[in-house]
């Protein structure tokens, strides 16, 4: 299946949306719910391509999972006791599921082997291999570099201090999860703070962490999660996109509602304040652990910032749309320490320079990043998505910018996060179907801006 974008300039953005749920929590609450002792019902699950695969593997380890309804899991927690799976698991282009389950496989006592797509198999693997290895894990990477398949041959673990050189929520969370599996004490140090889900996640299912005074987090071996149910956000990381389409558009505006909080995410709200768009948030919601509530944003001339240091491990899914943001901005935007991105579904860094140079950006490549000259302007061009569905999308939204039409080719790579994209793309340029709003900002507290670079 052969799909693009036919991306036009946008009329004035006024809208209220929602975004489908949150991918990070998704996976991460099927897999603690399916290692819980009884059912537990998931709703506002992100039914795509990634989260399904997580899904399909729970399944071929022995768990029930129900899908009622597109968007709602019924998962029949086993109490931790999987079972060997019938054949390899195949973890698709789906980058969190493998790591996810490389860490929960690694205890079990029956042998596995997991394999991915021709992208994800590209991608090394021996951030997570190493600590595994010393908490007594049996696990080879048979591709080239550490990359996969990745052969695990079940263990006894112990627990281990780990100081990560790289804050990466995947590789934290992998290793809690083998923590669960381990004998005593599972900790992870890491240079600065990734994303918490996995330990609000476990906390909501009643497995006892602790917090290090270094900010390092703990997880106890040998727990069983206590089923519950639970609600996923909206995912930030999908709003982001149409947040900085209002931004950058002078008098746009756009409310999203039911959007994930947490504060671990929301790092791409203060960039747009210091860039100049006005942002609002508000919490409604924290029975869950995860906050949730509403953003609000209304746009204007942009101006180009700096983006690095602490800020980086909390914003690598929205960089792309942010050096789009750049592009449309006055002045430079330089975006610094973000070589991860040149290990994700392609390599990042190069697809957005190219890209944004066929649409007349004048861009500069860093080993670590990009420094982009905005001029506030962009051109139509024909433009891959190098497989990857935050090119594919971030490149979408630079069209409604751009003189002429834009094509982004091979888009059917949004599946993997957001299979409503195209959709939400189609209202926001014919925005007749979308339900105009009143302004609410002034009833909403403001976001914070601090600078964390």
């Amino acid at each position: 299946m052969h799909m693009e974008f036919r991306v036009k300039r946008a009329p004035r953005i006024d809208a209220e949306i929602t975004v489908p749920g949150d991918k990070s929590i998704s996976h991460r609450a099927v897999i603690i719910a399916a290692l819980s002792n009884g059912v537990c019902v998931i709703r506002g699950f992100l039914p795509s391509e990634d989260c399904l695969r997580t899904v399909q593997a729970l399944r071929g380890l022995g768990i029930r999972i129900e899908q009622p309804e597109a968007e709602m899991l019924v998962v029949h927690g086993k109490k931790r006791l999987l079972t060997p799976p019938p054949g390899e698991i195949d973890c698709g282009n789906s980058a969190t599921t493998m790591r996810l389950l490389a860490g929960l496989l690694v205890g079990q006592p029956f042998d596995s082997r997991l394999v991915g797509d021709t992208t994800l198999s590209k991608r090394p693997m021996e951030q997570v291999i190493t600590p595994l290895r010393q908490m007594g894990a049996n696990i080879v990477a048979e591709g080239p570099n550490d990359s996969l398949p990745l052969r695990i041959t079940g263990s006894k673990l112990h627990g281990i201090e780990y100081h990560s050189p790289v804050a990466s929520a995947q590789l934290k969370s992998a290793l809690m999860l083998a923590g669960l599996f381990a004998k005593g004490k599972t900790t992870v140090h890491e240079p600065s703070p990734s994303r918490n889900h996995t330990e609000l996640m476990l906390n909501y299912f009643l497995v006892r962490t602790a917090k290090e005074e270094d900010g390092g987090i703990s997880v106890f071996g040998d727990q069983v999660p206590e089923s519950r149910d639970f609600t996923v956000p909206g995912d930030i990381s999908s709003a982001a996109f149409w947040l900085v389409a209002a931004g950058a558009q002078p008098g746009g505006h756009l409310l999203v509602r039911d959007a994930g909080l947490n504060d671990t995410r929301t790092g791409l709200l203060g960039v747009l304040i210091r860039m100049g768009a006005q942002v609002r948030e508000a919490i409604e919601d924290v029975d869950q652990i995860e906050p949730r509530g509403i953003v609000e944003i209304t746009g204007a001339p942009l101006k180009g910032t700096v983006i690095q240091g602490k800020e980086i491990p909390q914003l690598i899914d929205e960089l792309p749309i942010l050096a789009v943001a750049g592009a449309l901005a006055s002045g430079t935007t330089t975006i610094r320490h973000a070589q991860e991105l040149r290990m994700k579904e392609t390599d990042r860094i190069a697809a957005i320079a190219h890209n944004l140079r066929s649409m007349g950006a004048q861009v500069i490549e860093l080993n670590d990043g990009l420094e982009i000259h905005g001029r506030g302007s962009l051109r139509g061009a024909r433009v891959p998505s190098f497989g990857d569905h935050r090119i594919a999308m971030a490149f979408a939204v630079a069209g409604l910018f751009a003189d002429g039409e834009t094509v982004v080719q091979d888009a059917q790579c949004v599946q993997e996060s957001y299979p409503g994209f195209g959709k939400a793309l189609d209202d926001i340029m014919n925005p007749k179907r979308v339900r105009m709003t009143t302004p609410v900002i002034s009833s909403l507290s403001p976001a914070r801006a601090d600078e964390i670079g």
